[in-house]
């Protein structure tokens, strides 16, 4: 249900860093709450309105009324036709149930670090996109951080034939979970159907997990 954090976006046009933390509160939220207990069509919403507060990028309340009420439409049930007061409320909610811990340390930063370290900052843009859908999973919340961007590195760099073996063997890190997560990923652009590079056959998916040398 977090799409609905991503449609919002789209239309406020906040910065990813925003959606990134909204996101990472829609799932928090839901490790300690049921759906039926917080309604995640006015969850979504209030964890983009947080999100936008605590990375200085605030995004009115009344703002994101008008879009929910565009999005729903005319004929829309009622009960989904949001008011400010229903976010504010919301809020308080979403602050207990998070234990008022708003801060995120989100891959971005690890991943241009990494990428200029390993002299490849050609991958940035590649790299940048493949920690964009990370967040359409739960990784956020099972990898640090930095272990993401090595990952969406690992991945960038088979699918680009950049050969960062050696760099990778330099860092000691546990190849294992790397290759867990770039698994993963590509998993999960295999099962909805997704080209990480908008051209990518179906079939070089097993040749890219074989790429990824073991744990070193």
């Amino acid at each position: 249900m977090s799409f609905h954090i991503w449609r919002l976006a789209q239309q406020v046009k906040v910065r990813q860093r925003v959606i990134a933390t909204a996101v990472t509160y829609f799932r928090r939220v839901y490790t300690r709450k049921s759906m039926s207990e917080y309604d995640p069509r006015l969850v979504a919403p209030t964890c983009l309105y947080l999100a936008s507060k605590v990375e200085e990028s605030t995004v009115q309340a009344r703002l994101l009324v008008f879009y929910i009420k565009k999005m729903c439409g005319t004929g829309s049930d009622d009960k989904y036709r949001f008011e400010i007061k229903d976010i504010l409320e919301m809020e308080m909610k979403l602050l207990e149930a998070l234990d008022y811990y708003l801060v995120v340390f989100h891959p971005y930063r690890p991943l241009l670090q990494l990428l200029q370290d390993a002299g490849i900052t050609d991958l940035t843009q590649f790299a940048w996109g493949l920690v964009n859908d990370t967040y359409k999973m739960d990784l956020i919340l099972i990898y640090p951080p930095y272990m993401i961007a090595l990952a969406c590195i690992y991945i960038a760099s088979a699918l680009k034939d950049k050969d960062t073996t050696s760099w990778f063997e330099e860092l000691r890190v546990d190849m294992n979970i790397v290759k867990n997560i770039s698994m993963e990923i590509l998993d999960f652009y295999d099962t909805y159907k997704i080209d990480p590079q908008r051209g990518l056959p179906d079939d070089k998916i097993s040749p890219v997990l074989n790429k990824l040398p073991a744990k070193s």
